[in-house]
């Protein structure tokens, strides 16, 4: 049967040459995919180098050249009148179709391989990525076979050439148009899946993706196998034609149907096998993380992501465009039914310019510019992601990314729209979650132990307290019997066993109601679900009532649940305590941290010197501290010994650069208390020639006139840090490739006092930096051209940061609570000035709410999973530095900020959702060149066309010539 199929394929091949036809339809093809890609899709104005241009229109193209190439195959032999002989023949009627297949595909493999110089040309005037090139012609080839076998069955209905021509495009077009947006636009969501399943057009773009999906590939190969079995079937018919109809021939029918009907409905099979799929892009762009397949995977309500895309937009929008799409494709394909992706036009549609109105999006205002004229177009890059009566927007300026490469020259990127797009799906998520019920959500249910002493143990004024603790715990474990259970155990019963082990493993002890009350007793409450177990943490005001417990406890359930929006405590200087000039009369700003912090976080403000952290706190972030008491050092040692994690940003010194630069020595309080857990933070900071810019004001002369204007010099006091300086072994730093920090001090780790904390050095300078003491930060490049300042004797890598995990003991364990006050003190707090929250217009009749009543001690040591991580620069992620940082990158420079979001996932145990940061992917931008170099390479590749045509022309009269020879050595021999 080989023998057969290769003998016609062969036979059927140097047919297309014998006549013009094959070099008119090849050259037509050529012409036709070259003034698509250069004129209609404007290749040079797109400016990106990728081939995208010329697979769009492919399909289109193919329902041409298949069907110019097949109209012949039966038709002309039932015109001439030898098919009748053809099929008399021993060769099998399978064996004539797949001859005559193979044969039309090798002409289209012979076109495909004609457009490769213009592959070769995109890569050389830009980085090209392979992947999607390679997706496209092996979707270009399957499609082929699919139409090519439309082509032949239609040709073996007819004797007319033209009629079979004409009929192949039309069905052809049908399952092109089944799945296009004109037509499913205009359907309902479930039965528009299906015509987009059925349509060869919509499998078609998702394989020049760079995705090679077997259900894509499956797709053409059941069109294909169905048409050419119904093409062997008809043949046989045609065979019998005249003959009585027996039982072998009802066998053969009945074998047909189910070969086309098996290989058909094989494709309802599959639907479901969303893993077999390879991403052949670079950085496998349309690979979606595990974070984001962990956000889908847990959706209760249908996700509707909604993208709000203008025909017209900005030229370096436009290219993006495709991109985003296709991703929000992904997201489509990895959620199934819970996730529908719609994408609209809102300048082409009032309803949809309505809808989007109504949650906040409204089109930009783009200017742009052109040699002979400019203009201004109001255009749509918006994205909606909405689940139960929560949305979140992400515009422009959260999905793309500006690098400058000169005043006129920029690129404008994807800024990891994986990371926003999820994050933003987790943040309506947890939103949408918030209100509901934590305790159903943690797999096994919650366990509340609670940690008390006997009524008749405890102060009169907790007495009561302790009976509205038991009406809380009853009506949560009645209003949820089979996720929620609670006990009250007295740790100093059976000789105090109990005590012991909670001093053990928690470091908890027991309290005091105040330095006139000794007595001490055991108030301690704690959560246990899912493996982890955290503290129920009371609220600083208010009464102590069934309410309160009831909302203390759910707060706590739902650190522990999954899907629950975490907290952050940000703990900055007041104003009154920022006594660096630099920061102006506010103090230091972190607008851009809060904004960034708050797109998968709830971010409140901590007022340590209360000596508490706010209620329900994940992460306490202390920046920039600033002779920090005694009782904000507690806060922070007691939210540690909890169990929560800690980041610190300190710094020995502080910069002033209101009229020159100057460091001055700083205390932050903290010193002491860091040199317990064997992190010293050295008295000097560290220069590193691998460093980033500085802006510095200039002023030069040019023909008499004075101009100003501003330098980017190098700044050894700002190391910039790269990958061999990221601890690449850890979650926080793994996916980083760069952080810029700002006047550093080194970190040295005293093993001896860590104990058994495990201390990981997250940020390292270069091996060639070294440290001053009593610093002078301002440069000298007259002395110094180089770096500004001479280069230090001794060369060595300086830790910059650190994260420390492990259990951690208190520095006030053996003494009593800073908060614990006597009782004729307490009038004096009450008049002493209150905290921060009400200097922002909080209630001034706060002081007549019913206060808690008072009492505390120490927890001596923390569980093993406290985190600490310390940053030796105190205003690295301010807003000023950020801003510093963007005018010497060119760029908005966010890395600080995504250094301390990256701590906080780690933090909160969501590691995966670390992996999502990366670099931002820019376009790949096509080499700068001139329009004659543009109008060069066009007449190049049009001229590589011709050349090809040639050379198959050339090779074909080769193989005309070896035939003739071959036949003619034959019948010489038969003569002699």
């Amino acid at each position: 049967m080989l023998r057969e199929i290769s003998a016609t394929a062969r036979k059927e091949f140097a047919g297309f040459f014998s006549s013009p036809a094959a070099y008119i339809f090849l050259g037509g093809f050529l012409a036709a995919t070259l003034f698509i890609t250069f004129w209609v899709e404007t290749f040079f104005a797109r400016n990106i180098a990728d081939l995208r241009p010329m697979f769009k229109w492919m399909p289109v193209l193919m329902i041409f050249l298949a069907g110019a190439l097949t109209m012949r195959a039966w038709a002309e032999e039932r015109r001439a009148g030898t098919l009748e002989t053809l099929l008399t023949t021993p060769a099998r009627p399978l064996s004539l179709v797949l001859g005559k297949f193979l044969a039309v595909e090798a002409l289209v493999a012979v076109a495909l391989v004609l457009t490769l110089p213009l592959t070769v040309s995109v890569s050389t005037m830009g980085n090209l990525d392979w992947g999607p090139v390679v997706g496209g012609y092996v979707a270009t080839l399957f499609l082929a076979a699919a139409y090519v076998a439309i082509g032949l069955f239609v040709s073996a209905q007819t004797d007319n050439p033209i009629i079979a021509l004409i009929v192949t495009v039309l069905v052809c077009a049908v399952f092109f148009f089944i799945g296009s947006d004109l037509l499913t636009s205009l359907a309902g969501r479930d039965f528009a899946a299906i015509l987009a399943a059925i349509g060869s057009g919509t499998r078609f773009d998702s394989i020049t993706r760079g995705v090679l999906d077997l259900r894509d590939l499956y797709y053409y190969i059941s069109i294909a196998g169905a048409f050419l079995a119904l093409n062997a079937y008809q043949l046989h018919r045609l065979k019998w034609a005249g003959n009585p109809t027996g039982s072998r021939h009802a066998l053969f029918s009945g074998v047909a149907a189910l070969a086309v009907a098996n290989l058909l409905i094989a494709n309802v099979w599959l639907a479901p096998v969303a893993q077999a799929r390879a991403d052949l892009t670079q950085g496998g762009r349309y690979t979606l993380s595990e974070a984001t397949a962990t956000a889908l995977s847990g959706l209760e309500e249908p996700l509707l992501i909604r993208g709000y895309f203008s025909t017209q937009t900005h030229p370096l929008l436009s290219p993006l465009v495709p991109q985003l799409r296709d991703l929000l494709t992904e997201y489509a394909v990895a959620g199934g039914e819970e996730v529908r992706v719609e994408f609209v036009n809102p300048t082409e549609n009032p309803d949809a310019e309505e809808s989007a109105a109504e949650f906040g999006i409204r089109p930009t205002p783009f200017q742009t510019a052109s040699r002979y004229s400019s203009s201004v177009v109001s255009s749509y890059f918006d994205v909606l992601v909405s689940y139960g009566d929560e949305y979140e927007t992400l515009g422009f300026r959260d999905l793309i990314e500006i690098k400058g490469r000169s005043a006129e020259d920029i690129d404008v990127g994807l800024a990891n729209p994986e990371y926003a797009i999820t994050s933003a799906i987790r943040k309506v998520t947890q939103a949408y979650r918030s209100g509901g019920d934590p305790f159903s959500a943690i797999a096994g249910g919650v366990a509340f132990k609670g940690y008390v002493s006997p009524a008749e143990a405890l102060p009169e004024s907790l007495r009561p307290v302790r009976a509205d603790l038991v009406a809380a715990l009853e009506e949560i474990a009645a209003d949820n019997p089979d996720s929620f259970s609670y006990s009250l155990e007295d740790p100093e019963a059976d000789g105090g066993a109990l005590a012991g082990q909670l001093q053990e493993e928690f470091g908890l002890g027991p309290q005091l109601a105040g330095l006139f009350d000794p007595q001490p007793f055991w108030f301690s409450l704690r959560l246990e679900g899912d493996g982890r177990n955290v503290p129920v943490t009371l609220p600083e005001t208010g009464e102590l009532d069934s309410a309160a417990f009831r909302e203390a406890i759910e707060a706590a359930a739902k650190r522990l649940a999954p899907g629950f929006l975490r907290t952050i405590a940000l703990a900055t200087p007041s104003p009154q305590a920022a006594a660096n000039p630099m920061m102006g009369p506010a103090g230091p700003s972190y607008s851009q941290l809060r904004q960034r912090l708050g797109e998968n976080a709830r971010v409140v403000s901590a007022d340590l010197s209360t000596g508490r952290v706010p209620q329900g706190t994940d992460v306490l972030m202390v920046l920039a501290p600033d002779a920090l008491d005694e009782k904000a050092r507690f806060a922070i040692d007691q939210f540690l010994m909890r169990g929560g994690s800690v980041v610190l940003a300190t710094s020995p010194y502080q910069v002033d650069m209101t009229r020159t630069l100057s460091a001055a020595s700083h205390e932050s309080g903290l010193s002491e208390w860091l040199t317990g857990y064997g992190i010293e933070i050295g008295e000097n900071m560290v220069l590193d020639p691998q460093s980033a810019a500085l802006p510095v004001p200039t002023e030069r002369t040019v023909a008499g006139i004075p101009l100003r204007e501003v330098r980017m010099v190098p700044y050894p006091f700002f190391p910039d840090v790269r990958e061999d300086g990221l601890a690449q072994d850890h979650p926080v730093t793994a996916a980083m490739s760069q952080l810029t920090l700002n006047w550093a001090s080194p970190i040295t780790i005293d093993e001896e006092a860590a104990g058994d904390l495990s201390i990981a050095r997250l940020i390292q300078s270069s091996p060639r930096s070294w440290t001053v003491e009593n610093p002078d930060v301002m440069p000298d490049y007259r002395a110094h051209p180089d770096t500004g300042f001479a280069p230090g004797e001794e060369s060595e890598r300086h830790t910059l940061a650190v994260a420390a995990t492990g259990r951690f003991t208190s520095a006030f364990a053996g003494q009593d609570s800073p908060l614990v006050s006597a009782p004729e003190d307490t009038g004096d707090q009450d008049g002493a000035e209150e905290p921060a929250a009400n200097a922002e217009g909080a209630d001034t009749d706060a002081e007549s709410e019913p206060a808690a009543p008072e009492f505390g001690g120490v927890i001596e040591s923390s569980p093993p999973g406290a985190k600490l991580v310390v940053v030796s620069a105190s205003g690295f992620a301010s807003d000023l530095m950020l801003d510093l940082a963007s005018q010497g990158a060119g760029t908005t420079y966010t890395r600080p900020v995504e250094f301390l979001q990256n701590v906080a996932d780690w933090a909160t145990e969501d590691p995966a959702l670390l992996a999502l940061r990366g670099e931002t992917q820019f376009a790949n931008m096509l080499a700068p060149m001139s329009d004659t170099q543009r109008t060069m390479w066009e007449y190049l590749n049009y001229g590589f066309a011709a050349l090809g045509l040639l050379l198959v022309w050339g090779l074909r009269r080769i193989a005309r010539s070896r035939g003739r020879a071959r036949y003619d050595r034959i019948l010489n021999e038969v003569t002699a």
